[in-house]
């Protein structure tokens, strides 16, 4: 590791969300605690965490929050420190829960990585995702105007909604064919394929640097990190990472990928 680059330290995980895919499992528990395999997602994320590395844990909670503090406060955070960030009186979208860890101050001046609770994956190392978002995975240091504002975990699998990059791995846009809609640069009049763009699946996977926690500060209470990503990355680098290959990631927020 080059000297002065983040090692791994801080993750926060998404858990807030009401869980609707998963109904009636999530009528009486969050979906945190739905278990996959046996094991609730919490447990099995944070396990995975500690041993790429993280130190520190930030927790949003919304749905059955004290059901769910209870079990990360009752298995001693899994070996990490942890902080919850309460959002029992809103619901802020995936944006909006980071933010409002960034104006609590539960997130300090230091690259974070964000993980929704309800990615399995296999054949990824959020650790080593993480230095490669932070430069640390480089021969020589990266300065900071050279690290992406934000860094964000793409694969090839089949998505209702992909994002567009470039042939750099730039962010340029975001497309939902069934809905013929299309968000980003250079999409009022043309399609993706006149502008030259790729299509990656967003794994719910994302470091965000410092400078894009700043930018954070001015959006409103609730709104969707990918809106976020779109609207800086006229003015910041926003880079998709792809996923190594044999690697797979699941979303298993809906009872079909659950069973």
């Amino acid at each position: 590791m080059n000297a002065g680059s983040p090692a791994p330290q801080t993750a926060m995980i998404l858990a807030a969300g009401l869980g609707t895919r998963l109904r009636p499992m999530t009528d009486r528990m969050p979906k945190a605690l739905v278990p996959f395999e046996g094991v609730p997602m919490i447990q099995r994320l944070m396990l995975r965490l500690r041993d790429a590395g993280f130190t520190r844990v930030i927790i949003n909670v919304h749905h059955f929050a004290d059901m769910l503090e209870e079990f990360v406060r009752s298995h001693g955070g899994f070996g990490m420190e942890v902080t919850f960030s309460d959002e029992r009186d809103l619901l802020r979208d995936t944006g909006g829960g980071i933010r409002h860890a960034v104006m609590s101050g539960l997130i300090g001046d230091v690259p974070v990585l964000v993980h929704n609770v309800d990615i399995i994956t296999s054949g990824i190392d959020p650790g080593c995702f993480f230095r490669e978002a932070t430069g640390c995975n480089r021969p020589f240091p990266l300065h900071p105007g050279e690290i992406p504002a934000a860094t964000l975990l793409v694969s090839d699998r089949n998505s209702s909604r992909y994002l567009l990059t470039d042939t750099e791995g730039m962010l340029k846009g975001w497309v939902y064919p069934a809905k013929g809609a299309i968000k980003g640069i250079g999409s009022a009049a043309s399609t993706p394929t006149e502008c030259d763009l790729t299509r990656a699946a967003f794994s719910g996977i994302h470091v965000l640097t410092p400078a894009a926690m700043q930018l954070l500060r001015s959006w409103p209470e609730t709104f969707s990190i990918i809106d976020f990503y779109l609207t800086i990355a006229t003015t910041h680098p926003v880079r998709c990472v792809k996923a190594p290959a044999g690697a797979v990631i699941t979303d298993i927020g809906k009872l079909s990928e659950l069973r």
